[in-house]
């Protein structure tokens, strides 16, 4: 039954023939329903590629519904391993993984996947470049220079030696069966095949294409759904994809629309605009729960919120100021005042999930709240005053303006003069011209290991050090040990050691809490929120018929 509040029936009343508006879900093609989606943002850099953009955003509206691995994640359970495109894998030894695919598999064009697919995805032309597989050495996109509008973005050979550091490359045995290899033993060889940016694509659609661009801008892959229509900064519409291997989806769109502004997001989705509006901040929860009809889903998800010093600024290149900064923050004060106590302040850059294989570091904990030592080591440092500067974008993170807001005056309580610059996108964030101090991020556990995101975010390869904010010798050499040691207690001490390095004695960043998603929704759509970024649209998770 379909049930609309007073401000939908006001609506329809009002409305003429010609310009009668319905809910998204009512809007159905065919037998099946359709659905808007607005979102803060689609992508960062607007293209669709998983290895290019690695981003929060991305994950939300390429996983489970566009992109898909020989090994996916259970985004609707413990976010763990579970078959994909293949059907099973098997370890050869420490640096070989076979794998079987998956018969009868569909891309978007009609072809089936076969291992000739595989292999492609995971080639030099798709994604290494002309980088080696040898791990602890950073890789900076100045060193490439696209020469045809069908090579590599400049910065993708990095990015895709940060997620596979020594992968050689992907044997075929059949038709059906692949053989990874790896230069170097590694414990999380199918962590990465589920993890974002280890995703199957179609050779022949990629040699069809003009150029990297427009491959990327309507990707061919073997997801429920595929790419109908892509305006950048607008919109993403994806559409039911009929020979999907898993079976017929339950929608006939997805559209994701960007709305930049939470106001605006809720006003849509209780006028009917939208069927879902994601990224609300709790101060919004209840303006949607007590309208009729309505419901707010919400969980903490593997991905921590975390701000990042670039030491090339003179201030910040001593590390008792940065230490400084670290121990300004009332971290327990933020998750009040902000997020209403449904969050968590995590034990460092860690996530509970790591205790599963006893990577887990107990007792450690968030550099301590304690202005007194924090002005102490302003002394020691014989800090001046000088101005900070705290590069900062309008929302890309729930709360992220009153949250940097809110930091930028517990440091002045200690003495520390940061000042806000406002930009308008990632590029501005990390534009190497001008004077860069501190930014946003986050940190996310994409593989049930330590390895992610420590090593992958903050090692050799990770975008910190590829973007010259920092760097740390020590921690480079211990990157290596937990990319290619079987040890499991020399890997616990390695990221041990990295903790005390990037947190404690030369920190990288701060954590500052869990992060937390709450979407808002219609309550008779029979779907339920993953606790992650991505939104599962597949027949398991949408319950209501059509």
């Amino acid at each position: 039954m379909i049930r609309l509040n007073r401000r939908h029936a006001l609506g329809l009343m009002g409305a003429t023939a010609g310009g009668l508006m319905l809910p998204g879900y009512l809007r159905a093609q065919g037998t099946r329903p359709s659905v808007t989606i607005a979102v803060q943002k689609i992508t960062i850099n607007n293209t669709l590629d998983p290895w290019n953009e690695q981003s929060n955003v991305g994950e939300r509206v390429f996983y489970p519904n566009l992109w898909e691995g020989l090994i996916l994640r259970d985004w609707m359970g413990d976010q763990g391993p579970v078959p994909g495109l293949a059907t099973e894998w098997t370890r050869i030894d420490d640096k070989t993984l076979e794998l079987k695919l998956r018969q009868g598999v569909k891309f978007h064009n009609g072809d089936e996947m076969t291992a000739e697919d595989v292999a492609f995805s995971f080639s030099p032309e798709r994604c290494f470049g002309d980088t080696q597989p040898v791990g602890g050495k950073t890789i900076y996109a100045a060193d490439f220079a696209p020469q045809t509008e069908k090579d590599l973005p400049a910065n993708l050979p990095g990015v895709s030696r940060r997620l596979w550091p020594s992968l050689e490359g992907i044997e075929i045995v059949d038709k059906y069966t692949v053989r990874l290899h790896n230069a170097t033993p590694d414990v999380t060889l199918e962590g990465r095949l589920y993890s974002m940016g280890s995703q199957i694509t179609s050779r022949r659609a990629w040699d069809e294409a003009a150029s990297y661009a427009e491959w990327a801008a309507k990707p061919v892959t073997t997801g429920p759904y595929m790419v109908e229509d892509h305006r950048p900064d607008v919109s993403l519409t994806l559409v039911a994809f009929d020979d999907y291997w898993g079976g017929q989806v339950p929608l006939q769109r997805i559209t994701f629309v960007a709305v930049p502004e939470v106001a605006s997001r809720v006003n849509g989705l209780l006028s009917g605009e939208y069927d879902f509006a994601c990224d609300l901040p709790p101060d919004q929860i209840d303006q949607v729960q007590n309208a009729d009809g309505f419901e707010v889903q919400n969980s903490t998800i593997w991905n921590h919120r975390i701000s990042v010093f670039n030491t090339q600024n003179e201030t910040l290149a001593d590390p008792l100021v940065r230490r400084a900064m670290t121990h300004s923050i009332d971290r327990d004060a933020i998750v009040q005042a902000l997020w209403k106590g449904q969050t968590n302040i995590p034990a460092g850059l860690q996530f509970d999930s790591f205790a599963s294989s006893d990577m887990f570091i107990e007792g450690w904990a968030p550099p301590e709240y304690n202005p007194e030592l924090a002005k102490d080591l302003l002394k020691q440092a014989n800090y001046k005053g000088d101005a900070i500067p705290y590069r900062l974008l309008n929302n890309y993170y729930t709360n992220q303006t009153a949250n940097g807001q809110i930091m930028v005056e517990m440091w002045k309580q200690v003495g520390l003069n940061v000042e806000i610059e406002m930009k308008e996108n990632w590029g501005q964030i990390h534009d190497p011209a001008g004077l860069k101090g501190v930014r946003d991020w986050s940190a996310s556990n994409t593989i049930n290991d330590p390895i992610t995101p420590m090593v992958v975010q903050f090692g050799p390869n990770g975008e910190v050090q590829q973007k010259q904010d920092w760097s740390n010798a020590e921690l480079n050499e211990l990157s290596v040990v937990m990319e290619t040691s079987t040890d499991r207690a020399k890997r616990k001490q390695a990221i041990a050691r990295m903790l005390e390095i990037a947190e404690r004695e030369d920190p990288a960043y701060q954590v500052l809490h869990q992060n937390a998603v709450f979407t808002g929704m219609r309550s008779d759509l029979g779907w339920k929120a993953a606790p992650a970024f991505a939104m599962d649209f597949r027949a398991g998770n949408w319950t209501t018929s059509s």
